[in-house]
């Protein structure tokens, strides 16, 4: 039987304020539950649906919790959602997965004290929402920005997932969390009601209005592409050697006849008439990890494959002095010209953080002995009416970053990644995350995307965010397709991170306002009133809607952590 706190004896219900919290094993358990539901919403699982279950399981739990409390039922959130999710990185280190899957958990269990504090206030279920916009804008962007696990980005097949378009992935969170809290308000009226239906119905009312209009966004009319100029596109997924250990995978010379081999391949395939000729071709990261300028024998690999194909290419490559992480433009007849470089690095990836100190019991730093330098501006390549913005890899998951390749131009996308790293035992988390990401970011902006991958899942996404061509993983493949060039700018694209901006400021409001509300019931009885002997002031019972409804807990109410 499940041990929750009820209304005293007497007491006015008033929708969730009547009830007074689960204990707290309970609490706990369901912060687990919720941790892993929203995880099954991500891919691999895909149980999009689920995103809900998160944000209101999360509220039932926090209900009634003191502060204390509050900060061990969103750690064990934050465990039972970054552990699985991040799991991929196993791949990498055991340590690097762990430390990261932690201080992730840390850092959101620590703002989960302000979501408890939000609960006090009259329209928390808003509040709530704008909680979690504020809490994956802090993880986005500090200590090291890592934006995997926001409620929007597990939406990339859900109905609701064209609101991206509208407001961009902050407003998309919002939504979904505000439909969860908004679920979490019903149960929580039905428990203080005491099963009543009667004092839950306008909660439910309430909850199946909001459901069904964030749903009804898949009406949205937000991909008029009718009449767009298109262009034939190819992505080549290369392959790397089959290994056990990273320093064999990625060989780096094997990796780029590997890409070469391929655009050969299609060239053939061209020549004979079974494939139209594309008006670019799109290698993924890292296609040569060995700088052409500097090694002769890879100028000459890519300049044959240029020839072969008689089409400009974009070339994934790692340049020295200083090392960057570029996507080139290799155009027949004049060799490299102009190149993009990869503006928001991986940490513990692309550069290590205390490197001295990790260096002193770990062999990590000595996978990227020397920092990269990133880059400081979006670039947009021209090829004739093909206007091709980049992002690489991890990048897919910045808004700005996307957004500032529409802004300056570009009518169509390509993502470069190199997947490699983390599937060595065969795992697709890490793939299939940032494949629902580009997603996304097609829909967002309204543009075709080229995701391009060394091993897969590579695939060409439309606007609508639908797959129009795809490969398996971990052999070659030769992606072909017609896109759409579209280059008006959604409302997502022109308003830019304005509605992330007021939707953090509206919460902090929210959260300065809920802070002091305590301080005043405590303050006693107005000034001149005398206290009978025995008695005590009102007390903020710490149940949402119910601040000073009484002056002791009720018998059986759970203790406190």
């Amino acid at each position: 039987m499940i041990s929750a706190q009820a209304a005293p004896v007497g007491a006015k219900t008033r929708g969730p304020g009547a009830f007074g919290g689960f204990a707290t094993r309970w609490a706990l358990l369901l912060s687990a539950a919720g941790g892993l539901a929203l995880f099954a919403a991500f891919p691999p699982a895909d149980a999009w649906p689920l995103a809900v279950a998160g944000p209101a399981l999360l509220v039932l739990a926090l209900t009634g919790r003191s502060l204390r409390a509050s900060f061990g039922c969103g750690l064990v959130f934050g465990l039972a959602l970054f552990v699985p999710l991040l799991s991929w990185l196993f791949n990498e280190a055991w340590y690097a997965w762990v430390a990261l899957a932690a201080a992730l958990a840390i850092i959101f269990a620590v703002l989960c004290i302000g979501q408890r504090l939000l609960l006090r206030l009259r329209f928390w279920p808003a509040a709530v929402a704008g909680w979690w916009v504020a809490a994956e804008g802090v993880r986005d962007r500090w200590p090291y920005p890592f934006p995997w696990g926001r409620l929007a980005m597990s939406q990339s097949i859900a109905p609701d997932v064209r609101w991206v378009a509208i407001g961009g992935v902050p407003f998309l969170s919002f939504l979904v969390a505000l439909t969860g809290a908004m679920i979490a308000r019903v149960v929580l009226s039905y428990l203080g009601g005491a099963g009543r239906f009667a004092v839950a119905h306008g909660p439910v009312v309430a909850a199946v209005v909001t459901t069904g209009l964030v749903l009804a966004g898949g009406l949205l009319p937000v991909d008029p592409t009718g009449g767009a100029p298109t262009a034939q596109v190819a992505a080549i997924q290369g392959d790397v050697p089959r290994a056990r250990n990273l320093p064999q995978q990625l060989n780096d010379s094997e990796v780029t006849q590997n890409h070469a081999a391929a655009t050969s391949e299609l060239a053939a395939q061209v020549k004979a008439g079974r494939e139209p000729a594309p008006d670019l071709v799109i290698w993924p990261e890292n296609s040569t990890g060995l700088d052409p300028s500097e090694y002769p024998f890879i100028y000459a690999m890519l300049a044959g494959a240029v020839a072969a194909i008689d089409r400009p290419i974009l070339v994934g490559e790692v340049l020295q002095n200083p090392e960057r992480n570029v996507g080139q433009l290799w155009v027949p007849g004049r060799g490299p010209t102009t190149f993009y470089v990869k503006r928001q690095l991986v940490p513990f990836g692309e550069y290590i953080p205390f490197r001295s100190l990790i260096s002193s019991f770990s062999s990590l730093p000595s996978l990227q002995p020397e920092n990269f330098t990133p880059g400081r501006k979006a670039v947009v390549f021209d090829v004739g009416k093909l206007k091709l913005g980049d992002v690489i890899c991890y990048e897919v998951g910045f808004d700005d970053l996307v957004r500032s390749e529409v802004n300056a131009g570009a009518n169509l996308l390509a993502v470069q990644s190199n997947d490699a790293d983390f599937e060595i035992d065969g795992q697709l988390g890490e793939t299939e995350q940032q494949t629902a990401m580009a997603r996304i970011r097609a829909i967002e902006s309204d543009r075709a995307v080229v995701y391009a991958s060394t091993t897969g899942e590579s695939t060409i996404i439309a606007p609508d965010g639908g797959l129009i061509a795809y490969s398996g993983v971990w052999r070659q493949a030769i992606l072909d397709a017609r896109v759409p060039l579209v280059s008006y700018r959604t409302l997502a694209d022109r308003v830019g991170a304005w509605p992330e901006y007021v939707i953090i400021a509206l919460t902090v409001l929210a959260l300065a306002w809920a802070v002091p509300r305590p301080r005043r019931k405590r303050a006693g009885t107005p000034k001149g009133t005398r206290l009978l002997k025995g008695t005590r002031p009102r007390q903020d019972t710490g149940i949402p809607g119910r601040e000073g409804a009484g002056t002791e807990p009720p018998r059986g109410a759970p203790e406190p952590i």
